[in-house]
């Protein structure tokens, strides 16, 4: 069967003669470095990748993820602005929102308030422990809070809750006192998060006169996105003056940036061990190299040419990173697929909601991962392999 001559040589130096152990070994200890550096990986990155996207859908889910609004005016809520149509291709909802404080007998919390539509699809309603969105009434006065929230001050549902909002505070004659007014506490909500015990869900219309903002008024139009991260994208574009766009990143972009930047150190220092693994493949290449001289100069003085004395060693050497990177990425993947029923197994505890560890496994994520691997390993052979090409015939077999 015809075989690429440099290709078939190469297998055969890795396979390597019977009597030669040590160099197996150390060919073998290389691959399982790339292997065990690859799965390693591949683990960590889509263990991040689950813990991220669970924060997103549990909190950027739930908090308005951009707002754009009128500076200094209040927007008529029937009219949505001419450019937002940019936006058209996300669903687009009024929304009244300010800082407020709920007050009960047990204490006091500071909250996010926020107004919606009834008919509204506020994510919100999937994080429902009890109570139904399509229960808030124009007028009716009722609300949702958190699980944190309510627990922290001892209400359930029915239970009478203070409002208090200070941007719409009045004069009297015993000073400036914030609007303020009973609410119904018609709902809890759990996110399993810190916005348990921040936001709180009332009525557009309920919100509206808290606030004493005009009839028929609201403070914003509320953007829903697939990918909240689409934000800094869409932040860019322009807007008539007066209006003003803000979105998660001014509440939880410190949050979000500290995942990201500890995600990139955890692959950083896993890369080091695939980076070890490198190392180790170029000192492996260069034993076989010192003891493959005689036969290099063999080859060369039956016209086989530099390069592809070249290719050989680059075959040998990164068939190790290839190998060990392909397994690895298997190896990680049924990993990262199983890791929960693993530790359920030797019985480790998890303290995580739900009890299990969020993995989100990203195909084009572990390409990049097993592609990388790879080229380091080539780039490794380049050396070992540049100085068994130039070795000379006559140097080589003077002593022969």
């Amino acid at each position: 069967m015809f075989h690429p001559v440099s290709l078939f040589i190469g297998l055969r130096y890795l396979r390597g003669r019977s009597g030669d152990r040590f160099g197996r070994f150390v060919s073998f200890m290389s691959t399982a470095g790339i292997t065990i550096g690859v799965m390693s990986l591949v683990t960590v990155l889509s263990v991040m990748n689950g813990f991220e996207n669970q924060l997103k859908g549990r909190m950027l889910g739930v908090l308005p993820q951009a707002v754009v609004s009128q500076e200094g005016q209040r927007t008529p809520a029937d009219e949505v602005p001419s450019f937002l149509q940019q936006f058209s291709q996300h669903p687009i909802e009024p929304i009244v929102r300010s800082e407020a404080v709920v007050q009960t007998a047990a204490g006091l919390g500071v909250a996010m308030m926020i107004g919606v539509e009834q008919d509204s699809h506020n994510p919100i309603s999937d994080h429902l422990m009890s109570g139904q969105l399509s229960q808030l009434q124009s007028g009716e006065y009722q609300l949702f809070l958190g699980h944190a929230m309510a627990r922290s001050l001892n209400v359930s549902v029915g239970d009478k809750v203070r409002l208090m909002v200070t941007s719409a505070s009045q004069f009297t004659p015993l000073g400036r006192i914030p609007s303020q007014r009973n609410f119904t506490l018609a709902g809890i909500f759990n996110t399993g998060s810190d916005i348990d015990a921040q936001l709180v869900i009332t009525h557009i219309d309920d919100a509206a006169r808290l606030m004493r903002l005009p009839k028929h008024t609201v403070s914003g139009w509320r953007l829903y996105f697939d990918d909240p991260f689409v934000v800094s994208n869409l932040s860019q574009q322009s807007l008539p003056e007066g209006w003003h766009w803000s979105d998660w990143r001014e509440q939880r972009g410190e949050l979000f940036q500290a995942v990201k930047m500890e995600k990139n150190m955890m692959g950083l220092m896993l890369g080091l061990i695939v980076g070890v693994a490198a190392f180790n493949i170029i000192s492996a290449l260069i034993m076989v190299v010192m003891e493959k001289q005689s036969e290099v100069a063999i080859l060369k003085t039956q016209g086989m040419t530099s390069t592809r004395i070249m290719a050989i060693f680059m075959v040998q050497g990164a068939s190790s990173g290839i190998v060990g990177a392909l397994v690895g990425g298997g190896l990680g993947v049924l990993l990262s697929s199983h890791l929960n029923t693993l530790l359920q197994v030797i019985g480790v505890e998890l303290v995580t909601l739900g009890g299990s560890l969020p993995v989100l496994i990203q195909p084009v994520q572990i390409a990049s991962v097993i592609g990388l691997a790879i080229l380091l390993s080539l780039l490794a052979t380049l050396y070992p392999s540049y100085r068994a090409s130039s070795e000379k015939p006559a140097e080589a077999l003077r002593y022969e």
